[in-house]
Order: C-alpha cells, then sequence, then structure tokens
C-alpha cells in the first residue's frame, strides 16, 4: 500500500504552490530591470543598437539617466503580483494533476507525454487567472512615471484598465497567453526527465555504496538543478519565442493602433522586420530568462525540499512521542 509523502501544509500540493510563491517572489527581486528591459526591446520597432551586451548596457543606463534608480524597478508591483501568483498557481495545479494522473502513488513513474499534458493544463488555468496582471505589467513597463497613461501601480492599472476598456482589456492577448502554455509544457516535460534522471542516479549510488535512501537525501545539488532548469528553458524558449513579442505587442497600449489583432501583428511584423521580428529581445530574454529561470528553481525546489523534510521530522517526533506514551 502506497503513502503520501508528508507535508506541512495540509497537502503537499498546497506545500508546492507555497514553493513555487516565494520563488517567484525572489526571482522577480533578483531580475525585475532586465525583465523591465525585455518588454521595452519586445515592443520597439527601431533597429537595434549594436551587441546585445552593449544594447542591454546602453538601454538600462538610459532608463537609470531618464527615470532614476526607480526607473528600473517600474512595475515591480505586478511583477512580483504576477511571478508569484503564476508559480503559486502553476505548481499548485501541476502537482493536483501530477498526483491525479498517478493515481495518488508517489511511486508512479509518469510518462514524458503525461507530464506535458499536466503541464499544459496548469499552465493554462493560470495564464487565464493571472492575464490581467501581465497587462497591467506590459503597459507599466511601456510607459514613463508620471505620463497621462501610466498606471500609478497594479491596482490602479487594474481598475484604469476595466473602467476604459472593459473586461476584454485585461483579457488582451489571453489568447497568445493560452498558445503560450506550449513554453511550460515543453520546458517541464525535459525538466522532470532530466530530474528523474537524476534522482535514479543517486538512488543506485546510495545502493552501491550501501547507504539508506532517507527522506532529507531525496534532493539534488543546487548545481544540477540549474543546469536542468536552464537546459530545459533554453529548449521551450528557442520553439516558443515568436508568441511573447506577438503578446506584447498586443498587450501594448501606446501600439494598439499598428497591432489591433493577432493577424494584423503577425502580417505587420513579417512584412516591416522580418523573421527577425518575432525574435527582438530573445538575446536579452536569455540574458534574463536563463539566470531567472535558474534562480525560481533553485528556490522553489530548496523551499519545497524543507516543507517536506520538516514535515516528516514533525511527523516522526510526533510518532515517537506516541509511541513512548506509556498509557
Amino acid at each position: 500500500m502506497y503513502q503520501q509523502p508528508p507535508s506541512f501544509f495540509p497537502t503537499p500540493a498546497i506545500d508546492h504552490a507555497f514553493a513555487g510563491l516565494g520563488a517567484g517572489v525572489v526571482a522577480v527581486l533578483c531580475m525585475h530591470p532586465l525583465d523591465l528591459l525585455k518588454v521595452k526591446l519586445q515592443v520597439a520597432t527601431d533597429k537595434p543598437r549594436g551587441g546585445i551586451g552593449r544594447q542591454i548596457w546602453l538601454s538600462l543606463k538610459e532608463i537609470k539617466e531618464q527615470q532614476g534608480w526607480r526607473g528600473l524597478y517600474r512595475g515591480v508591483s505586478p511583477n512580483i503580483a504576477g511571478n508569484a501568483a503564476s508559480w503559486g498557481f502553476y505548481f499548485l495545479f501541476y502537482n493536483m494533476l501530477k498526483n491525479r494522473a498517478a493515481g495518488g502513488d508517489p511511486n508512479f513513474k509518469l510518462s514524458p507525454g503525461s507530464y506535458l499534458l499536466c503541464s499544459a493544463e496548469a499552465s493554462a488555468v493560470t495564464a487565464i487567472m493571472t492575464n490581467p496582471l501581465w497587462v497591467v505589467k506590459v503597459r507599466m513597463f511601456t510607459t514613463r512615471a508620471g505620463s497621462p497613461d501610466s498606471y500609478r501601480g497594479l491596482w490602479h492599472g487594474l481598475t484604469s484598465i476595466y473602467r476604459t476598456e472593459g473586461l476584454p482589456g485585461l483579457y488582451r492577448g489571453t489568447t497568445l497567453a493560452l498558445f503560450g502554455v506550449s513554453n511550460g509544457a515543453i520546458q517541464f516535460m525535459a525538466y522532470e526527465e532530466m530530474k528523474r534522471w537524476g534522482f535514479e542516479r543517486k538512488r543506485r549510488q546510495f545502493t552501491k555504496e550501501g547507504k539508506d535512501y532517507k527522506p532529507e537525501d531525496d534532493k539534488l545539488s543546487n548545481t544540477s538543478y540549474t543546469i536542468m532548469s536552464g537546459a530545459s528553458k533554453l529548449w521551450a524558449l528557442a520553439l516558443t519565442y515568436p508568441y511573447q513579442v506577438i503578446r506584447s505587442r498586443i498587450q501594448n497600449n501606446a501600439t494598439a493602433h499598428l497591432y489591433p489583432t493577432i493577424p494584423a501583428c503577425i502580417r505587420r511584423t513579417w512584412f516591416e522586420e522580418g523573421f527577425r521580428g518575432f525574435y527582438r529581445g530573445l538575446g536579452t530574454n536569455f540574458v534574463r530568462v536563463l539566470p531567472g529561470t535558474c534562480v525560481t528553481f533553485v528556490v522553489y525546489e530548496n523551499l519545497a525540499w524543507l516543507l517536506r523534510t520538516t514535515a516528516a521530522r514533525k511527523e516522526q517526533r510526533n510518532f515517537q512521542n506516541v509511541d513512548g506514551d506509556p498509557s
């Protein structure tokens, strides 16, 4: 008879949601300026200046000179809200779906196709729930503080869009966001397979050395998580990046007249910029996403492991207390 592993919160899925939320907050605080720059480059249509490194440096320097340090963290509130909510909801739904697919057996090995399906379903639900946050984020990223069309913060952005554009305004780009579930699905399929290989290798090593594999040993090194998350993200991003450019242009209020619909955006981008137009900001995105992804997954895995081992120790103490009770 199989047994669910102990959880710190009422269910393991909530443990993973908490770990994902914490990871999302840490990643935003570390990587926000590059995220801001990525969106600015995606919605821009002028010719990039120099190589990737020079382009990033000049753009960040320009923002700093014109808007100060606060300019580099403009839109941080919707970014934190969006990332924390996205990762929290994603890991909640993803682990619930994996548990259901495995029939509640934590030792059941899912196929790559099952990981792909669970990830896609979790990503789709999360994308619908958090899309309004990303609309506000893009618009705050692409306007200057104090300008007539700028938002003072997350709540002001949400209420302003709802008042002037209604629900359709809050859900601009949702179709593209749903298409974007392929990014997360491909990434997690690759990540889960690499992680499973890592755990199998570690268990074989323990068996070879005659050691007992304890719950606290159910963790890979931070270097392993970094390599696995980075490699899986590179693979997924290279395949799905164009939709991010189109989504940013659709959601950007300043260019709504140029890109009123998805087909119009695709046609205009192709005719004016060619194939390279669909990969605007890719270099900056690699620079931002790889460290950001690695930070997110390392923090997530460590938080999830901490909650799991804390719950296991608590359960063991309770068992020892009951076992040693003379009554």
